[in-house]
């Protein structure tokens, strides 16, 4: 498995290394021994599959605290998405900086998001799929999330907003823990 860290602690990207013959190829795209040995969470809970009808779709950003913090992998496996991540962690160096990725069904590259990073993403086609595999089941009572353009993240989607729910429109602002 082929892991590139980006500039947040923690977060990688995979890259997929194909075996390739006159069929086409083959690749093996998650192994709980590779991630363990790579000093990443293996467990898998929940797998999810997002569905979106337009190009500038947003969804996002959202996580899950204690006692379900979750860590994710995401993949696009139809058409193509800006995934973006926020690093929430207050004591970390690359705290409220973010990261966005292209993932598409043509590069096959898969997005691994820590615990406490808010995650979001927008289509950059119509009709995409995103398959997620999450460490933890969905919990409802731990699940948060933050407006897709709190000026604190200041993310540059690229496109401008298709679609969006409410609840992503109108979600809290992120507030700086006091200490």
């Amino acid at each position: 498995m082929a892991w590139s860290e980006l500039k947040l602690k923690g977060a990688y990207v995979y890259e997929l290394e194909p075996i390739w013959d006159s069929r086409g190829f083959f690749a093996r795209t998650f192994s709980a021994e590779d991630f363990a040995q790579s000093g990443l969470n293996p467990n898998v809970a929940q797998c999810n599959l997002s569905y979106n009808y337009k190009k500038g779709t947003v969804r996002g950003m959202h996580f899950q605290v204690e006692p379900a913090l979750e860590v994710k992998l995401v993949r696009c496996v139809r058409g193509a998405i800006y995934d973006v991540i926020v690093d929430i962690r207050p004591d970390s160096p690359t705290f409220l900086q973010y990261v966005g990725v292209e993932l598409s069904a043509e590069n096959r590259r898969a997005l691994y998001v820590p615990e406490m990073f808010a995650h979001g993403y927008q289509t950059l086609t119509d009709d995409v799929e995103i398959f997620y595999q999450v460490s933890e089941n969905y919990a409802p009572q731990q699940a948060r999330g933050y407006r897709y353009n709190d000026p604190l993240f200041n993310i540059e989607w690229p496109l401008p907003v298709s679609e969006i729910s409410d609840k992503d429109k109108n979600g809290p602002d992120f507030v700086v823990p006091v200490r």
